[in-house]
C-alpha cells in the first residue's frame, strides 16, 4: 500500500509516517507543504491520502479538489483540529472518503480505517 501524508505540522506528520510504516508493508511519503504533495502527485501512484485541511500554503479542500481530478479512485482521509460542519460537508461533497479529527485518540485506528477504506475500493 502507498500512502500519501500531508500536515503542515511536522510532529503530526513524521507521527503519522512512522505509525504507517512500522508494519512493514505500507510506503509513506510525508509533506508539510501541500503544494509541493501536489506537483508529486500521480495517478496511480496513491492508495491514499491523509490531508490537513488547515494549512498556510494552500488549504485542504483546494488539495482535495486536484487530487480528486487527477485521480477520482484515490482514498483521500481529511484531518484537522478545528472541525466545522460546513468543512466537513464541503470535504464530502468533493469527494473525500473520511473525516478525522486531531488530536487522535490512537494511531493504530487510524491506520485501521485508512487499511479499511483502501481495501474497500
Amino acid at each position: 500500500m502507498r500512502i500519501m501524508i500531508v500536515d503542515d505540522e511536522v510532529q503530526i506528520g513524521t507521527m503519522l509516517e512512522k505509525a504507517f510504516t512500522r508494519s512493514g508493508d505500507i510506503k509513506v511519503t510525508y509533506f508539510d507543504n501541500p503544494l509541493n504533495a501536489l506537483s508529486r502527485f500521480k495517478k496511480g501512484e496513491y492508495d491514499g491520502v491523509l490531508l490537513d485541511i488547515m494549512m498556510p500554503q494552500k488549504d485542504g479542500i483546494s488539495v482535495l479538489e486536484a487530487i480528486k481530478e487527477k485521480d477520482p479512485e484515490c482514498v483521500v482521509v481529511m484531518m484537522t483540529a478545528y472541525s466545522t460542519l460546513d468543512k466537513v460537508l464541503q470535504s464530502h461533497k468533493i469527494g473525500a472518503d473520511h473525516y478525522l479529527l486531531k488530536p487522535f485518540d490512537s494511531l493504530a485506528n487510524v491506520e485501521k480505517k485508512v487499511r479499511e477504506l483502501v481495501k474497500a475500493r
